[in-house]
Order: C-alpha cells, then sequence, then structure tokens
C-alpha cells in the first residue's frame, strides 16, 4: 500500500508542475499589472497627471520584478516556492501571499469539509431511502430535490437568498462570519449559534449540490444492486429485507461515491467560493476576484494552485479508498 501511494504522489507532482505554468500564463494573459492599478488610483483619486502616475507605476514595476519576462516571473515565483515555502509578495494586501492564504484558507476548508459531510450523509441516506421506496411519492419527492440540486445555478440561489434576507427580513448583517459583538470574543456557545446565523446560506447551498448528487448516484446504483443475484441469495436464505440492504447491497453500491471522492473536495470549494462571493465574506473566494480585478498576480496564482492541489489530493484519496476496498486496483496500480 505504501509503495501504491509513494507511485500516486510521483505521478502527481509533474501534473501539479504544469498546472502552475498554465495557470501562471494564464492570469497573467490579460493585458495590465498591478502598476497599472497604481497609475489609474494615482490618477482618478491622487489627482496626479499621467505622465507623473505612469513613472511612478514604472518604477513599482521595476522595484518588484514586475517588468522581467513572464518566464522569469515565473521561475522566480515557483523557485521561491521550492527553495524557500515562499509564494511571493500580495502587492494588495501588502503582506505575504502566505499570510493572505493562511488567514482565508482554514476557514474555506473547514466550510467545504462541512458540506461534504452534510451532503454525504444526507445524500447517501436519501439515495437508500428513495431506493427502497421505488415509484412512491417518496422516490419521486427526492428526485424532484436531486434534479433542482444538479440544475440550478450556485449563484442563482445565493442571489436569491441575499434578496430574501436583506429586502424581505431586514437583515443587515451579511459579508462577515460573526456579528460585532462576538468578533474578538472568546469561543462559547452562543458565538458558535451566531456563526451558524452567519454561514448557514453558505453550507446550505453549497451542501445543496454535493446532495443531490449522491443521492441521484446513490439511488441507482442501490436499485442496481439490490436487482443482482447474490442479493437474491441472501433473500432466500432468511434475511431481513433491512439486513439484505445494508450489509450487502449498501456496501456495494458505494463503489462510485468512494470514486467521486476524488472531485468532492474541489466541487464543495467551488461551492463554497461561488456564494460567498455573494455574500462577501472573508473566505477564498472573494479574494481570488479581488486579486484578479486588481493584477495581484502571486495571490491569484497561489489560491489557483491550492485548489489544483485539492483536486490531486482528493484523487490520491479517492484511488487509495479504492484500493482499500479492491486490492485488484492496488495490483494493477503498482505494476
Amino acid at each position: 500500500m505504501l509503495r501504491f501511494l509513494l507511485m500516486r504522489i510521483a505521478s502527481a507532482l509533474p501534473v501539479l508542475a504544469i498546472l502552475s505554468l498554465v495557470t501562471f500564463a494564464i492570469i497573467q494573459a490579460p493585458p495590465g499589472d498591478y502598476a497599472d492599478y497604481i497609475r489609474s488610483q494615482l490618477i482618478n483619486q491622487g489627482g496626479a497627471s499621467y505622465a507623473e502616475a505612469e513613472a511612478q507605476a514604472q518604477a513599482y514595476r521595476v522595484e518588484h520584478g514586475l517588468d522581467k519576462p513572464l518566464p522569469v516571473q515565473y521561475l522566480n515565483w515557483i523557485g521561491g516556492i521550492v527553495t524557500r515555502g515562499d509564494f511571493g509578495y500580495s502587492l494588495y494586501y501588502n503582506k505575504p501571499v502566505a499570510d493572505v492564504v493562511g488567514h482565508r484558507l482554514p476557514r474555506t476548508l473547514l466550510l467545504a469539509l462541512v458540506c461534504h459531510l452534510l451532503a454525504s450523509v444526507l445524500g447517501i441516506t436519501f439515495g437508500i431511502w428513495a431506493a427502497t421506496r421505488q415509484y412512491s411519492w417518496i422516490d419521486s419527492t427526492l428526485s424532484a430535490i436531486s434534479f433542482l440540486g444538479m440544475t440550478v445555478p450556485r449563484f442563482l440561489m445565493a442571489l436569491i437568498i441575499v434578496y430574501l434576507l436583506v429586502f424581505q427580513f431586514n437583515v443587515s448583517e451579511i459579508g462577515s462570519f460573526f456579528s460585532p459583538q462576538y468578533g474578538g470574543a472568546p469561543w462559547s456557545w452562543a458565538k458558535f449559534v451566531d456563526l451558524v446565523k452567519h454561514v448557514w446560506p453558505v453550507v446550505a447551498i453549497a451542501t445543496f449540490g454535493g446532495l443531490a448528487y449522491n443521492m441521484r448516484v446513490m439511488r441507482g446504483n442501490l436499485l442496481d444492486t439490490l436487482n443482482a443475484q447474490y442479493v437474491e441469495t441472501a433473500k432466500a436464505k432468511g434475511l431481513t429485507g433491512g439486513a439484505v440492504v445494508m450489509r450487502h447491497a449498501v456496501p456495494n453500491a458505494l463503489h462510485p461515491l468512494v470514486m467521486y471522492q476524488g472531485v468532492v473536495l474541489p466541487y464543495m470549494l467551488t461551492g463554497e467560493i461561488e456564494t460567498a462571493i455573494i455574500f462577501a465574506l472573508p473566505t477564498v473566494g472573494p479574494a481570488i476576484v479581488g486579486s484578479m480585478a486588481v493584477g495581484d498576480v502571486y495571490v491569484t496564482a497561489t489560491f489557483m494552485m491550492v485548489l489544483s492541489a485539492t483536486l490531486i489530493v482528493g484523487n490520491i484519496i479517492a484511488d487509495m479508498l479504492l484500493a482499500l476496498l479492491d486490492p485488484r486496483v492496488r495490483q494493477f496500480g503498482e505494476h
């Protein structure tokens, strides 16, 4: 198993390197950089002339290496990551990129993991419930919920909830994790409840899509498994319906969902990112959009690399789980 894991990690490193190169090139492709943002700010807000603003912008480029060719900038950035663990300096936030990522990423990952756990537990449960009651009103209702969860855009659901909260229920505290009185307070039950009040829309929307997928896949695979010959044999031996479903059918129907774990974390991250942008929560999503808007390339590139890494790590975890469930996968991967 260790050899299998090492082979998966070794094969992932070149992919991550290629992704870093492509990501950096795509981010740099649009015209303009952070120095152009500084020039526009000096002209629009500082009252400087174009010549003065351009001179300061050019000086800023030289000071921060933005005047160097794209390959040199990339090599400097990736070299700092590999040799010193330095992800660069955020031009907009005026602090190391590692500090920007370290402040926002844990919150984002925690939200994504909560959404994943809820989506997995509820989706698998509803999928079993629907499959064991095929063509009933319960099955029809859950299928309709699954269809909505997989087709309605998450940003649209976020906009609808924002409209209802702000214009119908007069909720003013949107865009933060806590109310002002709990911002710097130690953790307590009241602070946790306040946190839930602020993040429940993001969790609900991101969970809804994952729940719909889990439920749909679980229902379809469980229906196929229930018609398998070994299930009929178990019934013939006198096992109860519940024992046949939970002990024999469900474990085998879970295999496709184990494979889904390879993409579920990035999926939940993107779901959280989309909704967090709408709700302006201080997580990864708004930071990516804000850094792209002003040309803060190192922040954008680092966040995109983190998302790419989660996809690779997720696939490695899925491979390991499948190898544990089916030794044939491990034997094939070692050859």
